[in-house]
């Protein structure tokens, strides 16, 4: 059998998981839309097509989307060791390491434990920071329900880890690695150097993809954006190191977790606090 032979089994394996990793992302994004509507209710308004429509287009467009990046991901992660091993394992019957080993239980704590440090530190540094809001901050917290709130989670929880865990972060593991090694190619590890490199520059991305939110609310300055990008940058982080030491289910079950406390927790004890 060639190499190229050998190599396609792996490529439709990986295509499966790509493609549902991407319908689950699609749904995600259906089930954000009530959470959208609550803090933000003209969002839409200027929309020239029914609510129902424009949910069906950015369903459509996030399954291709991350269909394309998931499959770029997978296949950059089996040269440096990233991946999603549960779903190897479940789909393709690949060997990977059991549930019970992954932790799922401490990789919940670990992403409430954040969520803790974001509320901690945001108590800490928002006076400080944060400049009167541009909007009714009542408004705000008077519109958000915990049960949206836990729809948005699924988004957080999917979405965002499918973008920055296994496209990003491996894109970045992957090309460090690759310009380290040349020559010598890979041998399915990283190194430690480069795999805090990579949880760090996806972590300070995900934190500043929080940023058009927070300008919505308070306009953008530089304590805004410190604020943002460094609170944000806490659930990175912890997320990052699940992914490179446990894998994307992981990763995506701490993120699903800190969303819990965030958005829906946060809502039903504290409904006047904004994150």
């Amino acid at each position: 059998m060639s190499a190229l032979e050998a190599a396609r089994p792996r490529l439709r394996q990986d295509l499966r998981i790509a493609v549902l990793l991407a319908a689950v992302a699609a749904l995600a994004t259906v089930a954000v839309f009530p959470y959208l509507l609550q803090v933000a209710p003209g969002r839409f308004d200027a929309v020239p097509v029914p609510l129902w429509a424009l949910m069906a287009i950015q369903a459509l467009q996030m399954f291709i989307v991350i269909a394309l990046l998931a499959w770029a991901g997978l296949r950059m992660g089996h040269r440096i060791g990233f991946g999603s091993p549960l779903l190897q394992r479940w789909i393709n019957d690949h060997a990977a390491p059991p549930m019970r080993a992954l932790r799922p239980g401490h990789s919940a704590m670990l992403g409430a434990g954040a969520a803790a440090a974001i509320l901690l530190l945001s108590s800490v540094l928002d006076p400080w920071l944060l400049p009167p809001a541009s909007v009714d901050m009542q408004d705000i917290a008077g519109a958000r329900s915990a049960l949206y709130g836990l729809l948005a989670s699924l988004y957080g929880g999917i979405v965002e880890e499918l973008q920055l865990r296994l496209f990003l972060m491996t894109l970045v593991a992957w090309s460090l690695t690759w310009l380290m090694r040349r020559g010598r190619g890979f041998d399915g590890r990283v190194s430690p150097a480069v795999a805090w490199v990579a949880i760090g520059v996806a972590a300070l991305l995900f934190g500043a993809g929080h940023l058009p939110a927070a300008a919505g609310i308070w306009g953008l300055d530089a304590g805004v954006v410190v604020r943002t990008v460094l609170l944000n940058a806490i659930g990175g982080v912890v997320f990052g190191w699940l992914y490179w030491k446990r894998g994307l289910e992981m990763a995506v079950l701490a993120h699903f977790a800190a969303d819990i406390v965030l958005h829906v927790l946060v809502p039903l004890l504290m409904p006047r606090t904004i994150l």
